[in-house]
């Protein structure tokens, strides 16, 4: 029996890769690095060159996928988009006419990613969100300027003395409170959703740069409010499969940051052994139920947290990789300074332990990159 093949495209496919793999698709990947740990899981991967300097362009992604489909042992049965898309709505589209897109619609992606669009339909919902607007504010106490369809924190910046309203930025009054996200595959019930607490990895250039994620039991009055906004939005903007909710809890109250319409970096710690994820995703974008029993909810905590090549740039030498390290470059891989540089995975009895053993980890694998890094 053939087994199913699906494409993946994203800067980083290897995520998406593993849970396809262990729901019994076989993937064919197209990303930006080509790491180990994403040949070990695809069918097949090819490398689109340039992609995280210059972002993905239609020609070249569009004939690798393409060779890629071309060269399975049968038909894929869709594509599914990961993370670098956001600000791609032409290609999104271009996509959609040449492969059947397992996810949310270029239409849906715009309107997550309009400003104006997104927080219209907030007000409309009666959901919190802090203070947007397209004009450069003209007290800029307090504001960040964020990049429309930016994605990992890296676009996000503290507002100058002097801004200027820019056609591919907003701003937003900033809040302090508990990073909170919810993800899950939509349409959804609020029982299928996972909370999870995030938080940065600041560098100078990028003071709100993504570091990480751990699951989390949330009070049942908090979760209610998280999921039920997510589940509220989700059906509003018609969102379908993987995604996840970004959110400040400010005084007690949840405030809907954004919206992220594909899978995310959590998704190793949302998935499980069968590839619950991937499966209900793939249902979703059939219109069929997810299969049954397909969250099996751990007890333990999981944690996720990327690390940056923050000492200096380095090239990757010959290594032996902890069994908990992800996006496992190849040897010779060049990473530039403040780059990704690969990420851990760790899980323990409660949140806290999860992510300082994530912590502990993201130091002792900068150690070992960089002792074993080439000359």
């Amino acid at each position: 029996m053939t087994v199913e093949t699906v494409l993946i495209a994203a800067f980083s496919g290897r995520a998406l890769a593993q849970s396809a793999r262990r729901a019994g698709y076989a993937p064919l990947v197209c990303d930006a690095f080509g790491d180990l740990d994403t040949r070990d899981a695809a069918l097949a991967v090819r490398v689109i060159d340039g992609a995280m300097a210059t972002g993905f362009r239609t020609k070249p992604l569009i004939s690798a996928l393409e060779d890629l489909a071309k060269a399975a042992p049968a038909p894929p049965i869709g594509l599914v988009l990961g993370s670098g898309f956001e600000d791609k709505l032409r290609l999104i589209e271009a996509l959609a006419k040449r492969f059947r897109l397992l996810g949310t619609s270029a239409a849906t992606y715009k309107a997550c990613k309009n400003p104006a669009t997104f927080f219209a339909t907030l007000d409309a919902l009666e959901i919190p969100h802090p203070q947007t607007q397209i004009e450069a504010p003209r007290d800029t106490t307090g504001w960040l300027s964020k990049r429309i369809g930016g994605s990992g924190g890296r676009h996000i910046r503290e507002c100058s003395d002097h801004p200027r309203t820019m056609p591919r930025r907003y701003f937003q009054k900033r809040l302090d409170g508990d990073r909170l996200s919810v993800g899950g595959v939509f349409p959804a019930e609020t029982g299928d959703l996972t909370v999870t607490r995030q938080w940065i990895s600041p560098s100078s250039a990028q003071p709100f740069r993504f570091g990480g994620a751990v699951t989390i039991p949330v009070h049942n009055l908090r979760r209610a409010a998280l999921c039920d906004a997510a589940v509220r939005v989700a059906d509003a903007m018609k969102l379908t499969g993987m995604a996840s909710f970004d959110f400040i809890v400010s005084n007690g109250i949840p405030h809907l940051l954004e919206v992220n319409p594909r899978p995310g970096a959590s998704l190793d710690v949302l998935d499980d052994a069968r590839g619950s994820q991937f499966q209900a995703h793939i249902a979703a974008c059939f219109g069929n139920p997810p299969p049954v029993a397909t969250r099996s909810r751990p007890q333990a905590a999981r944690a996720m947290a990327i690390l940056h090549a923050d000492r200096r740039s380095v090239a990757l030498g010959d290594m032996h990789w902890p069994d908990w390290s992800a996006d496992r470059g190849p040897p010779g891989t060049e990473i530039p300074l403040g780059a990704p540089l690969a990420s851990v995975l760790a899980e323990a009895e409660n949140a806290d332990a999860a992510e300082a053993l994530a912590r502990s980890r993201l130091a002792e694998l900068e150690d070992l990159i960089y002792e074993h890094a080439l000359p």
